[in-house]
C-alpha cells in the first residue's frame, strides 16, 4: 500500500516511525524483499562524506562607516568573489591564500569561522559618492556576518570512479597519491549509503529537498552542476546555513601538490512510499560499479584499466590486470555510518520532518566537455603564477583524523588497519618510517617523529 509524506510526517510528529540506515535497508529487503520492507519502513537515511571540491560560502559583512563598495576581498588572505552588491562576497573552498599558498585556503577559513576563530578581513574599493571608503581592514567572526550561507554548485557525487597510476612516477591528485605502476588504487563515495544511489530516478530527492549538511538542517536546491544521471554520475546543489554547522561533520584538507578542499557531510532521507522506492532503498555495494581510470594519462577521457564493484573496493583490494591491488577512499566510511545514524535519530526523535520536493531533478544529462576553440588574434593579458604554491608540499596543521583510510591504501607493511565499524588503527611495530602515509593524508594527521610514524588522535 502506498503511503504518502504527509502521512510519514504524521509517525514522526506522533514518534512512531520506522526508520532504518541505508545498511540496514539493504539487509531487510535481501531478507524479506521489497514490498514487505515498504510495509515495514518509513524512512531510509543516507549519509557520505568527502572531499568536495565545488563548495563554498556567501556571506554579508553589513556595512562600514563610512560605506565602502568592495571591489576586492580577502580573508586570511584568500580572496573572495565580490563582484556583487557592496557587502556580499563568495568564498570557494579551493582558493587558495596569497601568502600561505597551499597550506591554507577557503575552506580552512570557512572551518576556522566555524570554529569561532577570528579571520581578518581585508578590503579595497574605488570609491563612490555613497560608497566613499576606499580601504579597510578588520577582524571578524562568524557571529559578526549577517548572514553565512554554504552553497555548494557540486556535491554528493552519486558515484565517482577510481583511480590507479600504470606510469611510472608517483601522482599527487584530487583521488590521493598514486603510486607508480598500479600499487594502489583509491575511490570516493560511500557506495550503498550514497544518498542518490537509493534515489536514481529522484521520486523523493528533489528542489526543496530537507536534508542534513555539516551537522545542520540544509536543502537540496537543484541538481548539481556536471549531473550525468545517464552514466550514472548525478551530482546535487545544496545550502545550508554556516553558523549551525559542525566541524566534526565539515572539515577543511589538503591533497599534497593538489591543493585544498572541503569535507562535507551530507545525508538525505528517503521516503519509502512505496515497493519500489524499498527495492532502490535495497541497493548493495555489490550492485554499484565504477571503472578504474589510469591518471598517468593527462587526457579528458582517460583509459580504464577495469571494472570493480564497491563491495570490491571497500575489501581493500581489487584484481587489475592479472594483480592484487590495495585499495584506499578518499572519504571517510566511518563518518558517513554516523551521519546517516543521527539523521536517523532525529527523525525518530520527531526533530526532522520531510519535505514535499518543488520539483523533481533532471533525469537528463547536462554535462559536456569544454569548447576548446581560441579566438582569433586573442592574446592573454596575463598568466596566473603558482609554481611557488605548487612547491610547498607541507601541511603543518595538525588536523585531526577523519578515519578515511587513505594511510592503509599506500602502506605495504600492514601498519594500518580496520575495524568493522571502518575506524583505523595503527600498529606502530609494523612501521619503517616510509613516510608513504603522511605524504598521502589530506589532514596532516600523520606525522614522521624520531624515525616513528604517529597518528594523531586517531
Amino acid at each position: 500500500m502506498a503511503k504518502s509524506i504527509e502521512e510519514i510526517n504524521d509517525k514522526i510528529a506522533k514518534k512512531t516511525v520506522k526508520v532504518l540506515t541505508a545498511e540496514e535497508m539493504t539487509r531487510l529487503v535481501a531478507e524479506t524483499g521489497p514490498e514487505k520492507a515498504a510495509a515495514q519502513v518509513d524512512v531510509v537515511t543516507t549519509g557520505t562524506f568527502g572531499a568536495m571540491c565545488s563548495s563554498g560560502m556567501w556571506f554579508n559583512t553589513g556595512h562600514s562607516d563610512p560605506p565602502i563598495k568592495m571591489t576586492k576581498v580577502w580573508l586570511n588572505d584568500v580572496e573572495a568573489y565580490t563582484g556583487l552588491a557592496a557587502v556580499d562576497g563568495y568564498i570557494g573552498a579551493t582558493q587558495m591564500s596569497e601568502t600561505r599558498g597551499m597550506k591554507y585556503g577557503g575552506a580552512h577559513v570557512i572551518e576556522d569561522l566555524i570554529n569561532g576563530k577570528p579571520v581578518i578581513l581585508r578590503a579595497v574599493a574605488y570609491g563612490t559618492d555613497c560608497y566613499p571608503r576606499k580601504e579597510i581592514v578588520t577582524e571578524i567572526t562568524l557571529a559578526d556576518l549577517n548572514q553565512a550561507l554554504m552553497f555548494n554548485p557540486r556535491n554528493a557525487y552519486q558515484r565517482y570512479n577510481a583511480a590507479a597510476n600504470t606510469g611510472a612516477k608517483t601522482l599527487y591528485t584530487y583521488m590521493g597519491k598514486l603510486l607508480p605502476s598500479v600499487q594502489n588504487a583509491t575511490y570516493s563515495g560511500a557506495g550503498e549509503l550514497s544518498p542518490i544511489n537509493n534515489d536514481p530516478d529522484f521520486r523523493t530527492i528533489g528542489i526543496g529537498t530537507r536534508i542534513f549538511l555539516n551537522g545542520a538542517r540544509g536543502h537540496i536546491v537543484g541538481s548539481g552542476t556536471q549531473h550525468n544521471p545517464d552514466t550514472g554520475f548525478s551530482t546535487l546543489m545544496v545550502q545550508g546555513n554556516v553558523k549551525e554547522m559542525l566541524t566534526e561533520y565539515v572539515r577543511a584538507a589538503v591533497f599534497k601538490n593538489y591543493g585544498c578542499t572541503l569535507y562535507v557531510g551530507i545525508g538525505v532521507p528517503i521516503p519509502v512510499l512505496d515497493a519500489d522506492i524499498a527495492k532502490r532503498t535495497g541497493i548493495a555495494n555489490r550492485d554499484l560499479t565504477v571503472d578504474v581510470l589510469d591518471y598517468s594519462k593527462p587526457t579528458r577521457n582517460r583509459p580504464a584499466l577495469g571494472k570493480v564493484t564497491y563491495e570490491e573496493l571497500k575489501s581493500g583490494n581489487v584484481i587489475i590486470d592479472g594483480k592484487k591491488v590495495r585499495t584506499a577512499p578518499i572519504s571517510s566510511y566511518a563518518k558517513a555510518k554516523k551521519i546517516a545514524g543521527t539523521l536517523k535519530q532525529w527523525i525518530e526523535k520527531g526533530e526532522f520532518l520531510l519535505s514535499q520536493t518543488s520539483e523533481r531533478l533532471s533525469k537528463k544529462s547536462v554535462y559536456k566537455p569544454m569548447i576548446q576553440q581560441e579566438p582569433a588574434g586573442f592574446s592573454s593579458p596575463r598568466t596566473i603564477d603558482i609554481t611557488g604554491a605548487l612547491k610547498d608540499k607541507v601541511s603543518k596543521d595538525n588536523r585531526l583524523c577523519v578515519e578515511c583510510g587513505l594511510c592503509i591504501g599506500v602502506c605495504s607493511n600492514g601498519a594500518y588497519t580496520r575495524d568493522p565499524d571502518w575506524h583505523i588503527h595503527l600498529d606502530s611495530s609494523r612501521c619503517v618510517s616510509c613516510g608513504q602515509c603522511r605524504d598521502i593524508c589530506p589532514f596532516d594527521a600523520i606525522a614522521l617523529k624520531e624515525g616513528e610514524v604517529c597518528v594523531k588522535n586517531c
